[in-house]
C-alpha cells in the first residue's frame, strides 16, 4: 500500500526536500554529501533549487547502503563515484576521531590513502606518530583509551602488510628487524619494513619478544650481508646480549627505541634516531 501521493519530479528533476524525503535522511546530509563529495547536482544557478535525477538517487541509495553496512560516509561515497580524494598531509584528527569511534573501515581508508599519496615515511612521522601522542596525551590525562591505542596499532599494521608486501632478499643482503626479548612494541619496525620496501630493500621481521639465541639462529642460516635492527622501547628491554649475539655472527647492528638511551652501547651498535634515517643508513649500503 502507498504511504500516500508519490512525489513527481519537476521539469529537470527533484529537490533537496523530495529526495530527503524519499531515502529518509535529513536535508542538511544531502547538502553535506554534495558539498563534500559533489554527490548529486553539481551545479546549480543562485536563487533556484538544486534538483536531483533518478541517477543521482540511484549513488545515493548505494552510498546508504555501504554506510549501514559500517563504512563512513567518505568510504561509501569513494566507493560509489569511484574516486579517490587526496587526502591532507598530515591531517591526523579525523583519524583520532575514528580510532575512538572504533570505526575500522574509516582507519583503513584514511591510513591507506596517505600511505598511498605521501609514502610510508611521512605517513609514520605526520599521521601515525602524532596520532599516538594525542591517544598517551588523553591516558596520561585520565582517559581510559588503551583500547583506542591498541586497535589504532593494528589498523596500521594491517594497512602497512597490503601496502608494500615482502620479496625475496637482493644484492646478496639482508635485512633483521627484531624487538629484543620482553619486548612487544614490535609497530615501529613494521613501519621500517614498509619503508625499506618502497626503497627496493627487503627485511626479515622477527616481531615481537625475540630472545637473543633465536636472532643468532636467524643470522646462522644466512650467508648475506645482514644488517639487524634491535627494537627496545623501554630500559628492562635493552639488553646488551642482542647486540653481541648480532656481533658474534659478523652483522651490522643498529638499535632503536627509547629503551637504549640510558644504556652504554658496545661499539658494534649504532643508535639511529628515526625512520628517515634508518630508511637511508640501511638503504644506502653498498652491495
Amino acid at each position: 500500500m502507498s504511504a500516500g501521493p508519490v512525489p513527481m519530479p519537476d521539469a529537470a528533476g527533484y529537490t533537496v526536500r523530495t529526495v530527503a524525503d524519499r531515502l529518509g535522511i535529513p536535508t542538511a546530509t544531502l547538502r553535506s554529501w554534495n558539498r563534500r563529495y559533489e554527490i548529486g547536482p553539481i551545479r546549480h544557478q543562485p536563487g533556484r533549487h538544486r534538483l536531483y535525477r533518478e541517477s543521482d538517487i540511484a549513488v545515493l541509495e548505494q552510498m546508504l547502503a555501504l554506510i549501514r553496512t559500517g563504512l563512513s560516509p567518505a568510504g561509501a561515497a569513494a566507493a560509489v563515484t569511484g574516486r579517490q580524494h587526496a587526502p591532507a598531509r598530515g591531517d591526523w584528527e579525523p583519524l583520532v576521531d575514528a580510532a575512538f569511534t572504533l570505526d575500522t573501515p574509516t582507519l583503513s581508508a584514511m591510513l591507506t590513502a596517505h600511505l598511498d599519496t605521501y609514502g610510508v615515511i611521512d605517513t609514520w612521522e605526520l599521521l601515525c606518530r602524532p596520532a599516538f601522542a594525542a591517544i598517551v596525551a588523553r591516558q596520561l590525562g585520565g582517559e581510559s583509551c588503551v583500547d583506542v591505542e591498541h586497535l589504532l596499532s593494528w589498523s596500521i599494521t594491517a594497512v602497512l602488510h597490503r601496502h608494500t608486501t615482502p620479496a625475496a632478499p637482493t644484492n646478496a643482503r639482508a635485512v633483521v628487524l627484531a624487538c629484543t626479548s620482553g619486548e612487544t612494541h614490535a609497530l615501529p619496525l613494521e613501519a621500517l619494513r614498509a619503508a625499506l620496501a618502497e626503497r627496493g630493500v627487503t627485511a626479515w621481521m622477527l616481531g615481537a619478544n625475540v630472545p637473543a639465541d633465536a636472532i643468532a639462529d636467524t643470522l646462522a642460516r644466512t650467508d648475506l650481508r645482514t644488517d639487524v635492527v634491535l627494537w627496545s622501547q623501554q630500559e628492562s628491554t635493552a639488553l646488551t646480549s642482542a647486540i653481541r649475539a648480532c656481533e658474534a655472527a659478523d652483522a651490522r647492528v643498529f638499535v632503536g627505541g627509547p629503551g637504549w638511551d640510558a644504556v652504554i652501547l658496545p661499539i658494534a651498535a649504532t643508535r639511529i634516531t628515526g625512520l628517515a634515517e634508518a630508511t637511508d643508513r640501511i638503504a644506502t649500503r653498498p652491495a
